[in-house]
């Protein structure tokens, strides 16, 4: 009795079909590479931008010329490195990253990945981001200058000047642009500063007396503050404005936003005084600064990070309230202080100029 069961096959005919497995297989893998290749993805890339020494020169109209002018005062040499990081920004909504590039940042530590609607809200026209972001630089340097001159000693006149009044603003009607600030509930504010801090001791829902001049004459208005986003705000947009007993000339063609300020102050003072600031060494910091000296928060600080050991530094100086950021993103070989203000950034360098024992000066962790 003959059995039948299923015809034995070929290893001829096997290894035909194996082959065009295989070259399924491929052609599948090659179309996805197309794909991620060519296909565009909802996100933009932040990567660690140019890096400039803030006692250096840099290109301005095809010029090299310095960062940092101080042309009626002796000025003194300066030795080393106080590097100022940027943040690049890969894709814009018309040009948005592949699927290839958004994934290769997501496995570099050195990148991060944002929500194209994150960096480019649709709300916010591109001119009006470059105008915001070069006004933000702008003002920086004017509280960088002032920041430098108030800690070595110099007196001058400053205000707070109202520049504009947002869309919906609480104190629409009531202030305008050009009102000088000089109070709160009776309290003299001298700064930005004492007067978000004035605000938010009244608290949002309570009305404030503000006490104003307009048009060279004293008044008081009377505006309720509201809470955005945990802030107590009265919905104006100020700035400082300075009258400086001499000119600090700060150039720095193609850079937007306020994060350079701590560091320009580091540079102004390093000219202003004999001796370099660091003895030589090369530092890289970053954090908004206020006319007191005092040091903020910055965005992209774990691309600054990269960006000053890419370029050579060992020294980082990162604004305290960042410091939940930095942790755990050090890069080796890169040792970092948290400072709160540019006290805190003087003794650092101080530390690293006299090769002092820097246990105890205030770090945000490696890990």
């Amino acid at each position: 009795m003959a059995l039948f069961g299923a015809s034995p096959i070929s290893p001829a005919v096997r290894t035909r079909r194996a082959g065009k497995a295989g070259w399924t297989v491929l052609g599948i893998a090659f179309a996805s590479g197309v794909v991620l290749g060519v296909v565009p993805a909802p996100y933009a890339i932040e990567k660690p931008g140019p890096v400039y020494n803030a006692l250096g020169t840099a290109d301005h109209d095809g010029k090299e010329i310095p960062l940092i002018t101080i042309p009626d005062q002796k000025v003194y040499p300066t030795d080393g490195r106080l590097d100022l990081l940027t943040v690049s920004l890969v894709g814009d909504p018309e040009n948005r990253p592949s699927w290839l590039e958004v994934t290769g940042a997501w496995l570099d530590p050195s990148s991060a990945v944002i929500p194209i609607d994150e960096a480019f809200p649709a709300d916010v026209t591109t001119e009006q981001r470059d105008a915001a972001n070069q006004a933000a630089m702008v003002d920086s340097q004017r509280d960088a200058v002032a920041a430098a001159l108030t800690h070595l000693g110099y007196d001058y006149p400053s205000k707070i000047s109202v520049v504009s009044l947002p869309k919906n603003s609480p104190a629409a009607g009531v202030m305008k642009a050009d009102d000088q600030v000089v109070s709160v509930n009776g309290e003299v504010v001298a700064n930005v500063t004492e007067l978000r801090q004035a605000l938010k001791t009244g608290g949002a829902g309570t009305e404030a007396n503000l006490g104003i001049i307009r048009d060279g004459e004293e008044d008081t208005v009377k505006v309720t503050p509201i809470d955005a986003n945990g802030a107590v705000v009265i919905g104006i947009n100020v700035r400082m404005d300075y009258e400086f007993p001499f000119e600090v000339q700060i150039q720095l063609d193609r850079v937007g936003g306020p994060s350079a300020g701590m560091m320009f102050s580091l540079g102004i003072i390093d000219k202003l005084t004999p001796g370099a600031l660091q003895g030589g060494a090369d530092v890289a910091g970053t954090g908004t600064i206020d006319q007191s000296g005092q040091v903020g928060p910055i965005g992209g600080i774990r691309q600054k990070l990269y960006g000053a050991k890419n370029s050579g530094a060992e020294w980082f100086l990162a604004p305290a309230d960042n410091c939940g950021e930095v942790t755990g993103h050090v890069p080796d070989g890169l040792t970092v202080f948290a400072v709160e203000t540019l006290d805190d950034s003087l003794a650092a360098l101080d530390a690293i100029r006299t090769d002092a024992d820097t246990s105890d000066l205030p770090t945000c962790p490696a890990g």
